[in-house]
């Protein structure tokens, strides 16, 4: 049996699932779209590419007070509430909100392993489950920080859902060369460069994607450009030069908060997909409450399939 690994950015794909799918209510009014939608996506990947493991990696800190404290402007557009000494509040949709207890349920149910570490985010999780899995592994999600995680050699590749999961794109190596002009061990270093405002990273003023990737081809990593600035004999233009000198604060820190954990205590001993749903009796409960029963009908069917051989 071909092992392979699926590693699922949960929260990327209920959003994704929720805002792009109609309203569907249960039998109580309340809208299961996201549920509906999730698990759609989990047969649909898990169809096509047969994995023998599976984890929906979670979010227990979606916005870690470590990357906050090194950048306070860290996501700090999708905080909703502040409240002194609490966790942030993230801004989801009310409707939204009330589903995710269901995924949870519904996933425990078929017994899909749910992982998470206290002070990190679900990238965190990937980044080290990715690592040293002993087999290949497809990472699903829109999340461009994650491209980082890209070797060929440890066969390692994003299936990158930003045009939508059904018409995803296998990321590998080439494919980021192709798209941004940087070694997919560099990425980390041109995201921090070319920053982030989806994740309120300022990046380095007047510095967009191609002077970012210039600068990482002729320097190859960050602490090479900046030694390129500390050197008066080296090549580095004058503006890039001055551009760079003026976020030093910023580049002191910002690749602590732009790389993926890689090395968390996490197990890894019940990854395995199962075959069948592990309580049968609670999930047939859940079915009937929020009218799941085309969705896990389909799931059920696709994990007695099994994996490839």
């Amino acid at each position: 049996m071909t092992e392979r690994l699926l590693l699922l950015d949960t929260a990327s794909l209920y959003f994704r699932a929720y805002f792009g799918s109609p309203e569907i209510l249960a039998p109580d009014g309340t809208n299961v779209n996201a549920v509906r939608g999730l698990l759609g996506y989990i047969s649909q990947l898990t169809e096509q590419y047969r994995p023998t493991h599976l984890a929906c990696c979670w979010d227990d800190d979606w916005r870690p007070q470590w990357r906050v404290d090194l950048i306070p402007t860290y996501k700090a557009h999708r905080v909703v509430e502040e409240v002194a000494g609490a966790p942030d509040v993230e801004e989801v949709p009310d409707p939204l909100e009330a589903q995710v207890p269901v995924i949870r349920d519904v996933l425990a149910a078929f017994g899909i392993a749910v992982v998470g570490a206290p002070g990190y985010e679900a990238d965190d999780v990937i980044g080290t489950l990715a690592t040293g899995a002993g087999m290949p592994v497809d990472v699903v999600t829109g999340d461009r920080d994650l491209f980082q995680l890209v070797d060929d050699a440890a066969q390692v590749r994003i299936l990158y859902v930003g045009r939508g999961v059904g018409r995803h794109e296998r990321v590998d190596e080439a494919w980021v060369l192709d798209k941004y002009g940087v070694r997919a061990d560099q990425y980390a270093d041109f995201a921090t460069l070319r920053g982030d405002a989806s994740d309120g990273l300022p990046g380095v003023k007047g510095v967009g994607e191609k002077t970012a990737a210039s600068m990482l081809q002729k320097y190859d990593d960050l602490p090479g450009v900046l030694a390129a600035v500390a050197d008066p004999a080296s090549d580095l233009g004058p503006g890039p030069r001055v551009r760079i000198r003026e976020a030093a604060d910023y580049l002191a820190v910002a690749p602590q908060v732009v790389a993926v954990a890689r090395d968390l205590d996490l197990p890894r001993d019940h990854l395995a997909l199962p075959g069948a749903p592990a309580d049968p009796d609670e999930l047939g409960v859940l079915v009937e409450r929020w009218s799941l029963t085309s969705p896990v009908e389909r799931l059920t069917r696709v994990l007695a399939g099994g994996a490839a051989m």
